[in-house]
């Protein structure tokens, strides 16, 4: 087990049913299925080291500096604060904060984020999931990373907001 992120790219008349009965996200989420209104993307536990690879900042770092990427794993919007989807509530970006987070990892080459790829500082600055000495560490992030991007992609082709959480 472990902290899993997962994604869900949706219409605007789903995230505004999640805003209506959150309950419907829950069914959604743990359905596992998609539909035309939404996709799910599981990013296992590669998403703080990926943040770490996009930003060269812990996520703590990032919450105290308000970094502008933080949308990238935590929306700046709950769908709801009550409901705990196993590590805290979802949170959400609109179809055009999702743009905006789009833009920011788009053309990151997969070179540009390795140079970042630095197991000592990862390891002192305590980033989940504490396996940065693996031989397939970064590997495992970069694909992870690519299909982020590749969601995001989807997501503004389509309009879509994406909906974040941890379970």
């Amino acid at each position: 087990m472990g902290m899993i992120q997962y994604y869900l790219r949706v219409d605007q008349k789903v995230l505004e049913s999640f805003l209506e009965d959150s309950k419907v996200l829950i069914d959604v989420a743990y359905s596992k299925n998609e539909s035309d209104d939404y996709a799910l993307l599981d990013l296992d536990k590669s998403w703080e080291g990926i943040f770490y690879l996009v930003t060269g900042s812990s996520l703590a770092d990032a919450f105290t500096n308000e970094l502008p990427q933080l949308p990238l794993l935590f929306g700046p919007s709950q769908i709801d604060p009550e409901l705990d989807m196993g590590y805290g509530p979802a949170t959400f970006t609109s179809p055009e904060q999702t743009k905006e987070m789009y833009y920011i990892i788009k053309d990151l080459s997969r070179e540009e984020l390795a140079a970042r790829f630095d197991p000592d500082k990862m390891f002192k600055e305590d980033l989940y999931p504490d396996i940065w000495d693996d031989e397939n560490a970064l590997d495992y992030l970069l694909d992870f990373f690519e299909d982020l991007r590749g969601f995001y992609k989807d997501a503004v082709e389509n309009n879509q907001a994406m909906v974040m959480y941890l379970s």
